[in-house]
């Protein structure tokens, strides 16, 4: 019926890493994997809930594909089609829509395709979901996205990611290491390790995420694990205490914050304070100075007044971060957030989430300024755009050098020298053998 498959993904890590799976297994039945403008038989569009316009954006993609091969089969899978499946079977174009559970039994239903009007949906009770799926993804030879943890049991009142993904469960360590063993023997130089909630990791098996990287920091074959997003609350100092002289983890963290305001924290009902997450900034810092740290920050939640932003922006600005990720409120159905008094005008969002963007490039700047003239080892990637090439430190400072095969996928012993107008660190190459291993 179908001889290749094409897909889009939109939204996090995770989602490009269960895409990689949804391929594989398709690929491992004969599927030609084409690039989205080759006009593939099907279209698979991994979707996501959390950014804005899902609804837009999965009817452009779908449009775009079906202009590559207007007879090709679309398939809708993730956090938009449990959400909203109903919604999403009404687009012109679109011949099945899977749930979470079903996501990846799509070879399971390829002979109930066809080209109706009505989509067929597969969408169960998300409570019904229950099974981890592993996966990593795979395409950039460099690094992967490797799958550990799916859902989360924290309901925090802005977020849909619990309706969409179910309850929070893991493999156990050791199926997760059997996984990045089998990423050791690609050209993969870094691991990047994802999640819902990856802090949550292994409690349904009575296992702790410290003890996940323990075992993963003894993997040979694999230079660099990177920890992607993990709760404040769930990063004890035993986890940081481990990163600090690990073999293997590099000095960055990714924390979300949502809030320096404590008022808004408990309206957003999180899981900590600000103080906790202050204590943890300083106690990383205080054991790895070089460390990155990024930060997750949601402006113009209902009842946030201007003093309260003020409150935030001001913690923000005296913590020792390297550079934030900051979003607009955005309102979502089923969430508690969304029946709460104090609605903040959607221009006021904007003009926070500006002043708050201003605030994180000159805290990248800071933190690369501070190491100007030092050395680091930088992972060089394939691209090449207008003869340079680039690749991020251990400590996720972007940098950027005249391009050279040999120094793909390399490992590179480098010296810091300026920051540039695309705020990238040129670099100087100490490194003066052949870099082919």
């Amino acid at each position: 019926m179908t001889h290749s498959v094409a897909f889009y993904t939109l939204g996090c890590k995770l989602n490009f890493s269960e895409t990689s799976t949804i391929s594989r297994q398709l690929e491992e039945k004969g599927f030609e994997k084409k690039g989205f403008q080759d006009g593939a038989d099907m279209y698979v569009i991994n979707t996501c809930s959390v950014t804005d316009n899902a609804d837009k954006k999965c009817r452009k993609v779908v449009k775009e594909a079906l202009k590559h091969n207007p007879e090709a089969y679309v398939v809708i899978v993730g956090c938009y089609a449990q959400l909203k499946p109903q919604e999403i079977s009404e687009i012109p174009g679109v011949d099945m829509v899977l749930g979470a559970a079903e996501k990846f039994n799509l070879l399971e239903h390829l002979d109930e395709l066809r080209k109706t009007d009505k989509a067929v949906v597969y969408n169960a009770n998300i409570k019904e979901t229950r099974d981890f799926v592993p996966g990593f993804s795979f395409g950039d030879r460099t690094r992967t996205f490797l799958k550990v943890q799916d859902g989360c049991n924290y309901f925090c009142t802005f977020c849909t990611i619990p309706l969409a993904r179910g309850f929070s469960r893991s493999a156990t360590i050791e199926e997760t290491l059997k996984q990045a063993e089998e990423v050791a023997q690609t050209e993969v130089k870094e691991v990047v390790l994802t999640g819902v909630n990856i802090g949550d990791f292994g409690k349904p098996n009575r296992e702790k995420f410290i003890d996940l990287v323990k075992a993963l920091d003894g993997v040979e074959g694999i230079d660099r694990f990177r920890i992607s997003s993990i709760e404040p609350n769930l990063l004890n100092n035993e986890i940081i205490e481990y990163v600090s002289n690990s073999r293997s983890f590099v000095p960055h963290f990714h924390i979300p914050l949502q809030s320096g305001n404590n008022k808004i924290l408990k309206l957003m009902r999180r899981r900590y304070q600000r103080e906790l997450y202050a204590e943890r900034v300083s106690y990383i810092k205080d054991l790895m100075p070089n460390c990155c740290i990024g930060v997750d920050v949601i402006v113009g939640f209902p009842g946030e007044t201007d003093e309260d932003f003020l409150d935030t922006y001001r913690f923000l600005n005296d913590l020792d971060i390297s550079y934030l990720h900051v979003f607009p409120y955005s309102e979502r159905a089923n969430t508690k957030a969304i029946d709460m008094e104090g609605e903040v005008p959607q221009k006021t969002r904007q003009e926070r989430a500006d002043m708050l963007r201003i605030l994180s490039e000159k805290k990248r700047r800071h933190f690369y300024e501070q190491h100007l003239g030092k050395t680091f080892t930088v992972l060089f990637e394939a691209e090449e755009q207008g003869g340079k090439m680039n690749g991020f430190t251990e400590n996720y400072i972007k940098i950027t050098s005249d391009y050279d095969p040999l120094l793909v996928n390399e490992l590179v012993q480098v010296k810091l020298l300026q920051i540039n107008t695309d705020m990238e660190v040129e670099v100087e190459i100490l490194s003066t053998e052949n870099y082919v291993h």
